[in-house]
């Protein structure tokens, strides 16, 4: 008899959750050091992802700077709690930096393969 040994993350795929910014260009090289620096060490403190990345697109069609910061989330759960308890204050604060100068959107996405 073989016995087949599976990784828990086959059975809960993980989450990618996205967030794509826009970001004028008078104050892009502010918000790449606040992220590094800041907001992307306090996001990852909540203990809620298991690791990040943050990407600049450099075909982007818009004007201005546009990044794509990564997070990922080892099941719905844990995303679901980090919406609930701190992603609101955390994009208060994004507003609170840079108003009217960054637009953000949001996705989560399932790893197929």
């Amino acid at each position: 008899m073989e016995i087949l040994l599976v990784h828990s993350s086959y059975l809960c795929p993980m989450l990618l959750y996205n967030v794509t910014s826009i970001i004028e260009d008078a104050v892009a090289d502010r918000w790449l050091q606040w992220m590094q620096e800041s907001h992307i060490p306090t996001v990852m403190s909540t203990g809620k992802f298991v690791s990040h990345r943050l990407l600049k697109v450099v075909d982007s069609p818009n004007e201005g700077a546009t990044y794509c910061a990564q997070y990922v989330v080892e099941n719905m759960a844990d995303y679901l709690d980090y919406q609930e308890i701190y992603a609101p204050a955390f994009q208060a604060e994004v507003a609170a930096n840079f108003e009217n100068q960054v637009v953000s959107f949001r996705t989560l996405m399932e790893y197929v393969i």
